[in-house]
């Protein structure tokens, strides 16, 4: 269990760190070609923090913390998706910034999860 914990996080940091670089040279106007791959990211951390939920429950994880995580994947698609149709024209930076914090929060929600299975005790044998 600790250890698909810990390939899921670090599945999660790693496309957390490129979609943060994806997202900076899409800001500068920059690689727009490479959006899908960005989707495609999003898509793989969300998958990989819904993983990392269903462990942390059974690990015992508070069910509060394993339902917020499993809801906020649902909004991190849903605003990534929908973000060009929102705040259309000069305040649209608002929106870039709030789709990065979204995504920064989920990979937080992330690191809380695994830490609370790397706090399970190993079985007995």
């Amino acid at each position: 269990m600790k250890t698909a914990a810990t390939v899921l996080l670090m599945l999660i940091r790693l496309s957390g760190l490129i979609l943060v670089t994806l997202g900076i040279l899409f800001w500068t106007g920059n690689a727009g070609d490479l959006i899908p791959v960005h989707m495609l990211l999003g898509l793989i951390l969300v998958l990989s923090l819904w993983a990392l939920a269903f462990i942390a429950a059974r690990a015992g994880a508070p069910a509060g913390q394993v339902a917020v995580a499993v809801a906020w994947g649902l909004v991190v698609p849903i605003l990534g998706v929908t973000q060009d149709q929102i705040l259309v024209g000069d305040a649209h930076w608002l929106i870039r910034i709030l789709h990065l914090l979204v995504g920064l929060i989920a990979i937080g929600m992330a690191e809380g999860l695994g830490a609370r299975v790397r706090r399970v005790p190993a079985p007995a044998v």
